[in-house]
């Protein structure tokens, strides 16, 4: 299975519980790219900058059920998740905000 695949699951509505652990490990990534699924509405996604300070530079609401897409730039360093959100990277999966 190719990350696309995977988005393609995400954005269809099977989600991410749909994986196998083993398929998430075994996904084709081929750069820093973050797929970020809100499990609320009102989950905000934060990019923060790179250099001497680090500031906000962009930012997003999302609501159930909406995805996006987020890459690693020159310009963010890190991605911030405020809310209920599950997070797919080459790394595996996660999901942020409290449990219910």
């Amino acid at each position: 299975m190719t990350f696309a695949d995977t988005v393609h699951m995400i954005v269809d509505g099977q989600g991410c519980e749909a994986l196998a652990e083993e398929e998430i490990s075994n996904l084709e990534v081929t750069g820093d790219y973050v797929v970020i699924k809100a499990l609320e509405d009102g989950v905000t996604i934060i990019g923060l900058t790179r250099g001497k300070e680090t500031k906000f530079h962009h930012t997003e609401k999302l609501d159930r059920g909406e995805v996006m897409l987020a890459q690693f730039t020159h310009h963010t360093s890190a991605i911030k998740i405020r809310g209920r959100a599950e997070i797919l990277t080459k790394l595996g999966r996660i999901t942020s905000g409290r449990e219910a």
